[in-house]
């Protein structure tokens, strides 16, 4: 027995090893874009690295969370090539974190979409299902929207597939991990009709950047109220310990991505401003982040070994999420903008928590 532990514990060591140097570019990716958040929202502080004003989005949603969900599929796909894409992703944000030329950045980014879209067609080519299918789709949206921001197209048409990319990904994640709940064939319905919908929003985006926002809001509310009628969250949000928390995080996600969907369906299409800020964040931040917050504790063991014990302080960097997302969203739409700036710096507060929290229990390891 002790022989057989010593193994596993030398195996989780060597992936640990391998694959944190993919994770790191990503890290940074987080650290610093929200100290560019931060600049963005007004605080007097000093550029970092390469990335300017303009780079925050690509840093956020490709650099970190593009390489986590890339590395995290190759991790479970095991097999070697699969890990092109989290590398290919984490060299365009270093690109970017050094200023290199943005088309680079670029490059490198649609290069690491196609890859993980790759490797979504080899699991769908063995195994046909709705959960990979939409997360296919969910990658090629990454790599449509990388195209749309390297060509020079409105803010919202590559915002629109960026936002794409984490639902539809999420969603198929959500469908994997509950695959073994029966679900009503009006249910199955509902979703591939939801999914359509998405999937035409996406592409309408690139030519009607407003139209194709409008019709992500609609797919938004539509999915959150799928979420909310068939997730397990629903019966796990009972069960104390990890799973509650998991189950808070979720149905908390998805009320964000109801608030998300209605203030999009009801967008004046002006990517600027603090309205905008509130459309985005409530999605990015309320809903995205909430996902993160409530799978890191599977997704570490997966992709870095070892194991995560639960702690309540979890529901500390969950709480002060959701509190300065609600005051960030309020301050954006009544136009206040002190509100707004201090709301940043929570919103920063409660991601670097997460970090701490998460970290300080993966190195106690599993209570005895």
């Amino acid at each position: 027995m002790r022989a057989a532990t010593g193994t596993g514990a030398v195996h989780a060591e060597s992936r640990r090893t391998a694959r944190l140097p993919l994770l790191v570019p990503g890290g940074l990716s987080l650290l610093v874009g929200m100290w560019v958040g931060l600049r963005r929202a007004g605080w007097p502080l000093p550029e970092l690295a390469g990335a300017g004003l303009a780079d925050h989005a690509a840093l956020m949603i490709s650099g970190f969370l593009g390489t986590l969900i890339a590395l995290e599929r190759a991790a479970a796909l095991r097999r070697t090539w699969t890990f092109l894409a989290p590398a290919l992703s984490g060299v365009g944000a270093v690109a970017l974190l050094a200023g290199l030329p943005r088309q680079l950045a670029v490059l490198l980014f649609a290069l690491s979409g196609a890859a993980l879209s790759c490797a979504y067609l080899y699991v769908l080519r063995l195994q046909p299902a709705p959960f990979t299918t939409v997360m296919a789709a969910g990658g090629a949206a990454w790599l449509l929207g990388t195209l749309a921001w390297g060509a020079g197209l409105p803010v919202a048409a590559w915002v629109t597939c960026w936002a794409g990319f984490l639902v539809l990904t999420i969603v198929g994640e959500r469908l994997e991990l509950s695959r073994l709940t029966r679900l009503p064939r009006w249910g199955w319905h509902a979703f591939a009709g939801i999914a359509l919908l998405h999937g035409a929003a996406s592409l309408v985006s690139l030519a009607q950047p407003v139209l194709g926002l409008r019709l992500s809001g609609a797919a938004f509310v539509a999915w959150a109220l799928w979420l909310a009628r068939f997730d397990v969250a629903r019966r796990t949000v009972r069960t104390p310990g990890l799973p509650r928390f998991a189950a808070v995080a979720l149905l908390s996600a998805y009320a964000w991505l109801l608030v998300a969907g209605l203030l999009w369906l009801s967008s004046p299409g002006v990517p600027a401003g603090l309205r905008y800020d509130a459309e985005i964040h409530a999605l990015f931040l309320g809903f995205v982040f909430s996902m993160v917050f409530a799978h890191a504790p599977i997704i570490w063991p997966s992709v870095l070994g070892g194991e995560i014990r639960f702690s309540p302080r979890f529901y500390g960097h969950l709480l002060l999420l959701h509190f300065s997302l609600l005051l960030r969203v309020a301050a954006g739409l009544a136009a206040w903008g002190p509100g707004r700036r201090w709301a940043v710096v929570l919103n920063t507060a409660a991601v670097l928590l997460f970090l701490r929290n998460t970290v300080r229990t993966a190195r106690s390891g599993p209570e005895a």
